[in-house]
């Protein structure tokens, strides 16, 4: 027990490299970290988004089953916008956990009952409070311990009066967020536009290195651009030469790299070339291989040259509730162009070997808040009423 204690707490960190920068801080080793300062949202990636796969097996099918009960029902009361079957879904989800879990773990005996915490129970009524005061996100924790934080480090600035200062300054910052509200004009938009960057408009940026000249790219990749030219009505039979862009900043402010630039760099980035895409409605997961410009009937539009992932793991999927989207890495055999529009985006694809299925695949992590990948149609909105 305590050898695969061990390799797991490996597992987790092993995967550091692979998960991007605008995931902010990454799990650490459980095992070393799990009991002395292990932060919040250290947990929160590391149970709701590597938990399902990186325990799939370690743990016994009832504890494991159990888990994904609870990962898939908070995963999707984590979203900004929550649809009525999403609630559904969720509801449904959380209250097998709790029901399952006190059978499991302590069996429902009285005098074990100490093993069970009140919050197994409060995540029963999330789905029903979220109807009346809108997506839990938008309420979390997380905005009050920042603006928390804030105030501490102006009541260290005045040794006198503080917490007459703490007052006025918190009694301020409501004034100013009033107006913002009623007002969203009076606060000029500012230009963030790094130095050599493109707006393609819509929150889309193209952001430097570029190349300097247009160079012709390889024969696989001239592949996916000429087919995407013929399904276009234009027939091209030189391979064509395009000037690359290596990163691509997303309407949700997450910048998605390139391989391109990825492994041109001098050390190991945390990987941010995998993106979620969505093409007529249908959600997959890729990896970008480089952004460039295009003129088609005399209209510049922007792509990105993509590697597509395998569609997920039916049975993984189905097994632990669309918490382990696991799939098989495409490489040059599925390259493909797309629209940088079509890219919804940054998640994390981790390689891992789940034991009984052939091959490496890849499992799908996340940014905890964003939409998750729904597998259905689109449902009525429960919007933030606040």
């Amino acid at each position: 027990m305590k050898e695969t204690w061990k390799k797991h707490g490996s597992t987790i960190a092993d995967a550091t490299p692979f998960l991007p920068g605008s995931f902010d801080r990454q799990p650490c080793n459980p095992v070393e970290k799990i009991n002395s300062g292990y932060k919040a949202w250290e947990w929160l990636l590391y149970l709701y988004g590597m938990g399902p796969a990186a325990l799939f097996i370690v743990l016994p099918d009832p504890y494991w089953t159990n888990l994904c009960h609870l990962v898939s029902g908070m995963c999707l009361m984590q979203q900004y916008h929550i649809t009525r079957t999403d609630l559904i879904k969720a509801h449904e989800h959380l209250l097998t956990f709790a029901h399952d879990f006190e059978t499991i773990y302590y069996q429902r005996h009285i005098d074990c009952l100490h093993f069970v915490r009140p919050w197994i129970h409060s995540t029963t009524h999330i789905p029903s409070e979220t109807i009346a005061k809108g997506p839990p996100i938008c309420s979390s924790q997380w905005m009050r311990e920042r603006t928390i934080g804030n105030l501490a480090q102006e009541i260290h600035l005045h040794n006198s009066s503080v917490y007459a200062n703490l007052s006025r300054q918190a009694a301020h910052r409501c004034q100013i967020n009033a107006i913002k509200a009623i007002i969203p004009t009076i606060e000029p938009e500012q230009n963030s536009l790094l130095k050599g960057s493109q707006d393609l408009g819509n929150g889309y940026v193209l952001l430097r290195r570029r190349e300097q000249y247009a160079h012709p790219v390889c024969l696989c990749e001239a592949g996916a651009i000429l087919h995407y030219l013929s399904t276009c009505g234009i027939d091209v039979t030189a391979a064509p030469s395009v000037t690359r862009w290596a990163c691509l900043r997303l309407p949700n402010g997450q910048v998605a790299r390139s391989a391109w630039k990825e492994n041109a760099m001098s050390w190991q980035p945390r990987i941010a070339r995998n993106v979620k895409l969505s093409i007529d409605g249908e959600m997959s997961i890729a990896e970008v291989l480089f952004y460039f410009n295009m003129t088609i009937h005399d209209e510049s539009k922007t792509f990105a040259l993509v590697s597509q992932f395998s569609p997920p793991h039916a049975e993984l999927l189905r097994r632990s509730f669309q918490t382990v989207v696991a799939c098989h890495y495409g490489g040059d055999t599925s390259l493909k162009l797309v629209k940088v529009s079509a890219i919804q985006s940054v998640v994390a694809m981790v390689p891992h070997p789940f034991p009984g299925i052939d091959n490496m695949l890849f499992y799908l992590i996340e940014w905890p808040g964003l939409d998750i990948i729904q597998m259905g149609g689109v449902e009525d909105i429960v919007a933030d009423e606040d």
